[in-house]
């Protein structure tokens, strides 16, 4: 028995020392980091280093920014994870139907926005939104609506950005619960239509409670990416207008690499991850609770 426990660590040290190197490390140095009042003129001299203890934590708390970030990613997320999920799940339904025809194509099409380079998609779309010259906007001229601020407009800019991250992501989702819906057993459908069950009550009593895993598993994916928004905000608005799409890792991107606050930045992710862990602790119990893990 001991031999056979020796062999498997032998054969995940090479992993499990990857993993230490490249995560656990870089992880429990930020940690300490986040500990100290490292800035500019530590990295220039080490000397000027003071440990600071939970000073960073306190200070981020009672800063509004943090506060202001922190509610446009929940803002983000609150809106964007449902409507990503039915988005995807509609999808999935689509290449699953039995009368859908170039399956193979549509699902290619559909997953494409999720292999695309984001940063050159997110030029595309700040074009598209363009008050004066994008397409939405001329569209939108074509039927005698006038001209939207998309991402100029407070009100406008994080419904867009929600709008473009959705259309990103959701193919990663459609793929999942397209797996998740043909593992389901058509009998079940079969003796549903001969009880004349209608396709929404097929879908509310069979294909939703058979998902139920899979939209556990989709919705803590989403959830936990989702609060890491940070890429869109960056090249499509840089945080304006107003502030109004400034992300908290966005708001940590500048404490650590506009203002080289990195002990504040640090610490911003360390309060982002007990955020996450909080969220997707509270999803995975209730999702226990209903049986669905």
């Amino acid at each position: 028995m001991k031999q056979r426990s020796l062999a498997g660590w032998v054969f995940a040290a090479p992993a499990l020392i990857v993993i230490g190197l490249f995560f656990g490390v870089p992880v429990l140095s930020a940690l300490a980091l986040s500990l100290t009042d490292f800035d500019l003129y530590a990295l220039a001299d080490t000397r000027n280093l003071r440990f600071a203890g939970l000073d960073n934590y306190i200070d981020l708390l009672q800063t509004p920014m943090f506060w202001k970030s922190l509610g446009n990613t929940a803002y983000f997320v609150v809106i964007g994870v449902p409507l990503s999920i039915a988005l995807s799940l509609g999808a999935a339904l689509l290449l699953n139907a039995p009368a859908a025809r170039f399956k193979a194509l549509f699902r290619t099409a559909l997953f494409a926005p999720v292999v695309t380079t984001l940063v050159a998609v997110a030029v595309i779309w700040r074009y598209l939104f363009h008050t004066r010259y994008g397409l939405v906007n001329w569209g939108l001229g074509q039927v005698g609506i006038n001209p939207v601020d998309w991402l100029g407009d407070p009100r406008w800019a994080m419904p867009t950005i929600i709008l473009f991250a959705v259309w990103k992501n959701f193919g990663y989702n459609m793929v999942i619960f397209l797996a998740g819906l043909q593992a389901i057993p058509k009998d079940l459908y079969e003796a549903a239509r001969i009880d004349g069950a209608s396709r929404w009550q097929q879908f509310l009593h069979i294909t939703l409670p058979m998902l139920g895993p899979v939209l556990l598993v989709v919705g803590v994916i989403t959830v936990s990416g989702y609060f890491q928004l940070f890429a869109e905000p960056y090249v499509m608005t840089r945080g304006d207008p107003l502030q109004s799409t400034v992300s908290v890792l966005y708001f940590m991107f500048e404490e650590g690499f506009k203002w080289w606050n990195l002990g504040r930045a640090s610490a911003v992710a360390f309060l982002l991850f007990l955020i996450i862990l909080a969220v997707t602790t509270v999803m995975l119990r209730v999702g226990k609770r209903k049986e669905l893990v």
